[in-house]
């Protein structure tokens, strides 16, 4: 897959908000941030516009999609925050300078319908990490942030975990080099069928939701094996699946429980408790690079990105 060009000191930053609303001092301290780490940042024209929910109409947050991807001196793409409005942008943007330009696009979340437009229309790896939102001095977490620099930089990517102690019977201890892709559970179930629908043959699949009823994360693992997008995966990698929710009448099984249902009889690497998505801490991924995935008492996740700078 193309691999962009990893950032140095000068490089430029340009800042957009394609789903929630944010206010500027939501992102005060992550400019900040970005410019004590040598990076200039430019935000796009309508970054702080507000309509109901969304940071803008539909046409103003995807031209400001559009203005970080024609200008050729932006390096990295960082969206400010998620929540919900990608979908409704992602077919009204031209993606096609970034053939001839490749940057980064950095996000996690609802920015996971555009790491698979990326992923799927450009063969391009992007980065699923913490975004501006999150780099709030009251919340911010400096392993996710770590990671994040780490990523954008070119250093290479080790993360070492151990699973919960419940979860350890769905562990299967096996290890593997693939690329990595996937995001959030609930948008890749609404991108099946799309133009930015993502094949997952041959590589390792990562999910993580937030705020879900367990009915649901079993109809959206349903659906991904119903259309086949768990039939070849190489392993599969799951991070935080957060507050989940259950009815009055209990759906009588957990998330990771349901998860494991959908492949406890694939002979492939399967990992929970990676500490990413909607979790404290939000270990950046490079979607689209190939990866060394180790399961066992101690699971590991490193990186092949050595083409540093």
């Amino acid at each position: 897959m193309i691999q962009p060009d990893f950032l140095k000191q000068g490089d430029k930053i340009g800042l957009i908000a394609p789903a929630r609303k944010v206010s500027k001092e939501d992102l005060n301290d992550a400019i900040n941030l970005l410019h004590q780490e040598g990076f200039e940042v430019t935000p796009g024209n309508n970054l702080y516009k507000s309509l109901n929910q969304f940071s803008g109409t539909d046409n103003e947050r995807a031209a400001d999609l559009q203005q970080m991807i024609d200008d050729n001196s932006v390096k990295a793409i960082l969206c400010a925050r998620g929540g919900y409005g990608c979908m409704r942008i992602v077919d009204e943007v031209d993606f096609t300078p970034m053939m001839d330009n490749p940057k980064w696009l950095c996000g996690y979340s609802d920015i996971t319908v555009l790491h698979s437009h990326i992923h799927t229309y450009l063969g391009m790896q992007s980065i699923h990490s913490a975004m501006a939102f999150n780099f709030r001095k009251e919340k911010l977490n400096m392993q996710s942030y770590d990671s994040f620099m780490s990523s954008l930089k070119g250093e290479q990517l080790f993360y070492e975990w151990q699973t919960e102690t419940s979860l350890d019977g769905f562990n299967k201890h096996r290890s593997i080099t693939a690329p990595i892709i996937g995001g959030n559970l609930s948008m890749l179930y609404a991108n099946i069928g799309t133009q930015s629908d993502i094949d997952t043959t041959g590589k390792i699949l990562f999910l993580e939701d937030l705020d879900e009823y367990l009915y649901h994360i079993d109809r959206m693992m349903n659906a991904l094996q119903r259309s086949g997008k768990l039939n070849d995966i190489a392993g599969l990698l799951i991070g935080g699946m957060t507050d989940m929710k259950d009815n009055e009448t209990p759906f009588g099984k957990t998330a990771p429980e349901i998860i494991y249902d959908y492949v406890r009889d694939m002979e492939i690497p399967v990992a929970f408790s990676f500490p990413a998505g909607h979790t404290e801490i939000n270990q950046a991924l490079i979607f689209g690079c190939d990866a060394e995935f180790v399961v066992g008492e101690n699971s590991s996740l490193k990186f092949l990105n050595n083409l540093t700078p």
